[in-house]
């Protein structure tokens, strides 16, 4: 769950993974944004990951429409918050390409570590595709 995942968060731990996904520029622009946060930046960003995914927990589980806009506004929400994280393919002010996008949310149903986030592989599956859905309409 990402209040456990986010505990004594290391993101180092990822780095060989983001090197071979996106390239050693994304986990470098990333790791250096990470490690030039304050203690509360740092709480203020797990606050507000540990908060998208309650509340994509709490849709999916209410069975609300991926296509819907409650579905669409976390969509929103989630997009802007890759937007904010140096080093997302495709990021800075345009935010994250399509592409990145939709393959994070494909990437949310295949790798269980990042569906267990989001309620198991139903949760996922939702996030997906609602993604998707965000991703055709907007980018």
């Amino acid at each position: 769950m990402a209040e456990e995942m986010f505990d004594g968060f290391d993101h180092t731990q990822y780095k060989d993974e983001v090197e071979q996904r996106w390239g050693k520029d994304a986990y470098a622009k990333s790791d250096a944004w990470w490690r030039s946060q304050s203690a509360d930046q740092k709480a203020d960003w797990k606050a507000i990951v540990q908060k998208l995914g309650e509340d994509w927990i709490a849709a999916a589980t209410a069975g609300i429409d991926p296509a819907g806009d409650e579905a669409q506004a976390l969509a929103q929400r989630q997009f802007n918050w890759l937007r904010g994280i140096p080093g997302t393919p495709g990021g800075g002010a345009a935010g994250p390409t399509k592409e990145y996008f939709t393959g994070l949310g494909d990437m949310y149903v295949a790798d269980p570590r990042f569906g267990a986030n989001y309620g198991g592989q139903a949760g996922a599956e939702f996030v997906r595709d609602a993604m998707r859905i965000y991703a055709d309409r907007n980018l």
